[in-house]
């Protein structure tokens, strides 16, 4: 009885102790990332869920205008109802809100899962650690990138590591209302137009009351310039400016002050109270000619604005192959995450899925996958299928776009439109403007 006895007991540690080292495994097994994609192109719906039904909550964070906002939020439905163990948090503003709400999230470990993520932002978020390497979870298939380009990977990295999945291509363009613009008198551009030819635009526009454009952003179209003149913002080690002449700076806001001084730009004063979206878009309203900034932008535009526009390139892409692309916009994962594989799929899912990709049709960008890319062709709008196509002839007149910001650039970025402002306001003549950035700017970028 008592050999029996002791059996029983040793039988029954046995049990407990195979029962403790399976819970063990199966805890690592579902921390580790996946093997297989969540929502790729050709996962189907039971495919798509994650083998663990455990709930999970995913908070992404995005910006953007309110179409943006709404189809969005429509894809998140797809996912979920195909992944219905997921509950998906959006967290969405304009661009401006977007990262003043992530600044205290990141300072106290809270940031959302996926975030969507700009290059402007990315080396201040990645250097600091609060970025996930992405590197395992493409090696795995998690985030599946075997129809996409190097090139369109390689704009996320920062070294070795993979901060940031690109979401869509894009290049630099201007929009233009060809109407609005014959019927002041003007006559359309060509594609090589050049600075001038866009001032001479101003005084046909202002006798009927228009805009040239509300403004240009400083941080993207001064180191555009640059490009052209065979100069860069930064220097390789981000440790100060790319460019030695100061006459470089002198030469480009002498003439934006000149805009501004005839009335072509929108006054600062009303600028300061634009949302940066395009609803409320001095082109989309129809109070100025032209809008600047990257062709994924020119959907929303011509959607808000409901009737088509012009596409031109910026003057001077053709000077030193200024023209580039450039990843639309990111989305990155938190460091902090607690669901880090489900935030991969997810982002695989965005990237690769063809039906999430037929309800975003482009608008953060020429898809990266050449697959989800030619499922789309056939399905585009005429507004659509120009910045497909737009895209495309950029791919073919660009050279390799500049690496990340530095860690500092935010600063530099404000400290550039804060100087430009203080020029039209006439607190400092343009010599004195581009002395004062320069120091500023320099002091900053030293501290890397």
């Amino acid at each position: 009885m008592k050999k029996a006895l002791t059996g029983i007991v040793l039988l029954a540690l046995v049990i407990s102790l195979i029962g403790c080292g399976s819970g063990k495994d199966k805890e690592a097994a579902s921390s580790a990332p996946a093997s297989s994609p969540a929502g790729s192109a050709d996962a189907s719906p039971s495919a798509s869920a994650s083998e663990s039904k455990d709930p999970v909550k995913l908070r992404v964070a995005w910006w953007g205008g309110q179409a943006r906002h709404d189809y969005t939020l429509k894809v998140i439905e797809l996912y979920e109802s195909l992944n219905p163990h997921v509950t998906i948090e959006p967290e969405y503003a304009a661009f401006d809100d977007h990262w003043k709400k992530l600044a205290p999230n990141a300072a106290a470990g809270n940031l959302p899962d996926v975030i969507q993520m700009d290059i402007s932002y990315l080396s201040q978020y990645g250097g600091r650690g609060q970025l996930e390497d992405l590197t395992p979870y493409t090696q795995n298939g998690t985030i599946d990138v075997s129809s996409i380009s190097e090139a369109s990977i390689s704009g996320g990295k920062l070294g070795d590591q993979l901060f940031a999945m690109n979401l869509g291509s894009n290049a630099l363009l201007a929009v233009i209302d060809k109407v609005m613009l014959e019927a002041a008198g003007g006559t359309m551009p060509n594609e090589d137009w050049t600075w001038d030819d866009f001032t001479k635009l101003g005084p046909v526009m202002k006798s009927q009351g228009k805009l040239l454009t509300a403004d240009l952003r400083h941080d993207v179209f001064f180191p555009f310039y640059l490009r052209g003149k065979g100069q860069h913002m930064y220097a390789a080690d981000g440790k100060g400016l790319g460019y030695t002449d100061d006459q470089l700076f002198i030469d480009f806001y002498t003439r934006y002050q000149e805009w501004y001084n005839n009335g072509y730009l929108l006054s600062l004063d009303k600028l300061a109270q634009k949302k940066g979206t395009p609803e409320d878009g001095e082109l989309e309203m129809g109070n100025a000619v032209s809008t600047w900034g990257w062709s994924n932008q020119y959907i929303l535009s011509s959607t808000v604005a409901k009737r088509p526009f012009e596409i031109l390139p910026v003057p001077g892409w053709n000077e030193n192959k200024a023209l580039f692309l450039k990843p639309s916009m990111y989305f990155s994962i938190a460091k902090n995450s607690k669901v880090k594989e489900e935030a991969a799929k997810f982002i695989d899912f965005w990237v690769n899925n063809i039906e999430a990709n037929k309800i975003i049709m482009g608008e953060r960008g020429v898809p990266v996958s050449s697959k989800v890319k030619e499922a789309l062709k056939p399905d585009l709008t005429p507004e659509q299928a120009k910045v497909f196509d737009y895209v495309a002839w950029a791919e073919q007149n660009s050279s390799q776009m500049d690496p990340p910001n530095p860690v500092g650039a935010v600063e530099v970025d404000k400290l550039l439109k804060d100087t430009a402002e203080q020029i039209l306001y006439k607190k400092l003549t343009v010599e004195e403007g581009a002395a004062k950035f320069r120091e500023e700017a320099t002091k900053i970028l030293s501290k890397n």
